[in-house]
């Protein structure tokens, strides 16, 4: 694919990588909006370090497609997909809403870069 829908799915993942990235850097640290979102959904904060090494799985192996293993990339990105489905459907589950708008953007991210790498593969 070329043109300007395969350079928005490009930067759709450069985005993913990044937004997967900083939210790693939360989880780990603990930071408050990441302990209330949390709390709220019914989380434990023990379960916070887990969750964030399946993310910073998924986004490293963005990066790793992104240097040429695309496969790799494609099963990254429908990890995230997954992931990102759980908590959208935790949210719903548990009436979370104010907060949806977060894991709802991941999610679209990740689909964005699973179709870029369905696209290589083609």
């Amino acid at each position: 694919m070329t043109g300007p829908v395969a350079g928005l799915l490009a930067a759709a993942t450069i985005a993913c990588i990044l937004a997967n990235g900083a939210i790693v850097v939360a989880d780990l640290s603990r930071a408050r909006f990441v302990l209330a979102n949390s709390a709220a959904v019914g989380l434990s904060p023990e379960a916070l370090p887990a969750l964030a090494a399946l993310k910073g799985a998924g986004a490293a192996g963005l990066v790793v497609g992104l240097l040429g293993a695309a496969t790799l990339g494609l099963v990254a990105a429908l990890g995230l997909v997954l992931f990102y489905v759980g908590a959208v459907a935790v949210h719903l589950r548990t009436g979370v809403i104010r907060t949806i708008a977060f894991p709802s953007t991941y999610l679209l991210l990740a689909l964005g870069a699973a179709l870029h790498f369905d696209a290589a593969l083609r």
